[in-house]
């Protein structure tokens, strides 16, 4: 095995010797490096694009992957971030924790999982009819955010389920609060069990001890990450790691190859590729400058009327999140008289400005180490212009938020059963009582209000009938205008 050199990069310098070869290929894909493509995609997206677009094996590599580039690379990545194994997917973290869960339990297994899912989790639980049994999330009901479910929730549904596989968890989470990953680690190992930690949002936190503790340093046995998302990937890049002993590597790679594309796309390879060697080389000093950034603009933002920002001291504590990633800028509106929504759409149209999160009553600006003042100086006169016209919006919709007891619903049947189902569509305002048979989940952060198999309630219901009529996004619905909900056949 050749020695770890993380000034290498294998998939780029393969694609290096691609070019310099000068390779003609009479293989897919059929633009034939750029010659074929259309002329405005070519000035648009610009010829590099399409001449990096080779095929991975039988191209990048050679027919039997003999020079073992994508192996190479993945090793280097479970190098940086202290993993055993590391696999790379150009299908987003979406696929990766489907791919987790599909390793650590199989179908008709119980699994417990944090009910502040992702949706990729629940597809999962629909692809491979896992039984999931769901751990309250931690709720703010002053500002109605949630955070991940505490430890002692995961040891209460252990002890109700013994049968149990492991359990998962989602830290950060989209609004950056996060999980208490040593401890839960340690409740999962004390039974033998495994820890996956849909880690989407920390591809960053191995960088710098001032963030969160990542997973594979908190003991947890599978950890999926969005490079694309806090890194410097391109959309669609996403790696999981795996440490330990308590699932098969080959188990869980057999399981990416079940579910991933046989036509990967180098260009994503070689952006989780470089962004590795980026951070093992300038991480530090990168995500210093991001994070003395980050406290600059939250100062600033204080002074601005009408507008919070959420930080450590809103968020973390007994009953919320454990640690925060002070990244994410999470901004309250809700003083402005307005909705996230409305605040979203006001910044796009007049300053060109979009932001990443926005719900009722918050908007969050994500910081990384590409910002700079050339960015967020632009930023925070928005964020002042938004202030200033706040007379003009404070006429937004309301949003029927629930209570915490209110937002949950039973679940009558597994994920699956309910989506493959008779099912029928029903009038929103007739659906009460009835069982969902899709999804519908409001988009970001992309957590359902409603899953498959759950019967369905007039508060949550309520919740999307007026969240929708504020510009709450919901693109999951076989009814884009959420006049019907799909529900199983009585």
């Amino acid at each position: 095995m050749e020695p770890i050199d993380h000034t290498s990069a294998p998939v780029l310098e393969a694609l290096d010797a691609y070019h310099d070869r000068g390779r003609l290929a009479f293989t897919p894909p059929g633009h034939k490096q750029a010659r074929g493509a259309d002329p405005q995609a070519r000035r648009v997206l610009g010829d590099a694009v399409f001449r990096s677009d080779v095929l991975a094996v039988g191209g990048l590599d050679d027919r039997r992957a003999g020079g073992h580039v994508l192996s190479r690379a993945e090793r280097l990545m479970a190098d940086a971030v202290h993993a055993d194994h590391t696999y790379f997917t150009t299908c987003g973290s979406s696929l990766s924790v489907k791919a987790a869960m599909l390793t650590v339990a199989h179908p008709g297994d119980r699994l417990l999982i944090g009910r502040d899912a992702h949706k990729s989790v629940v597809a999962g639980l629909i692809l491979c009819g896992i039984d999931p049994v769901w751990v309250e999330p931690q709720w703010d009901a002053e500002r109605s955010l949630a955070h991940p479910p505490s430890v002692a929730a995961y040891e209460e549904a252990f002890d109700r389920h013994p049968d149990a596989r492991g359990a998962l968890v989602t830290s950060p989470t989209p609004y950056g609060g996060c999980a208490d990953l040593r401890a839960l680690a340690d409740l999962c190992h004390a039974r033998g069990l495994p820890l996956v930690v849909d880690e989407a949002w920390g591809a960053h936190l191995p960088f710098h001890e001032d963030l969160p503790s990542w997973a594979m340093d908190a003991g947890a046995d599978i950890c999926v990450t969005s490079i694309h998302k806090m890194g410097s990937g391109l959309e669609q890049g996403s790696v999981f790691h795996l440490r330990g002993d308590r699932v098969d590597p080959a188990e869980l790679a057999s399981r990416a190859d079940l579910l991933g594309t046989t036509s990967p796309s180098v260009l994503i390879y070689a952006g989780l590729d470089a962004w590795r060697r980026q951070m093992v080389l300038r991480g530090h000093e990168l995500v210093s400058g991001a994070l003395r950034l980050a406290a600059e603009v939250h100062e600033e933002i204080a002074l601005i009327p009408g507008l919070r920002v959420n930080g450590r001291d809103d968020l973390t504590g007994p009953g919320l999140a454990a640690d925060l990633d002070p990244l994410h800028t999470v901004i309250d509106v809700s003083a402005l008289g307005t909705t996230g929504y409305r605040a979203a759409d006001w910044l796009r149209e007049h300053h060109a400005l979009t932001v990443h999160i926005n719900d009722h009553r918050r908007i969050g600006a994500q910081l990384t180490h590409a910002d700079s003042h050339e960015t967020t100086e632009p930023l925070l006169d928005a964020l002042r212009d938004l202030s200033a016209h706040r007379a003009e919006l404070a006429d937004a919709p309301r949003v029927d938020v629930p209570s915490p007891a209110g937002l949950r619903m039973e679940q009558v049947c597994l994920p699956r059963d309910a989506y493959f189902g008779d099912v029928e569509p029903v009038p929103l305002e007739r659906a009460a009582g009835r069982v969902a048979a899709e999804m519908a989940t409001p988009y970001p952060p992309g957590i359902p209000a409603v899953l498959p198999g759950e019967r369905l309630t007039e508060p949550v219901l309520a919740y999307l009938r007026s969240g929708h009529a504020a510009g709450m996004y919901i693109p999951d619905t076989a009814d884009p205008g959420l006049r019907t909900i799909r529900v199983l056949k009585e």
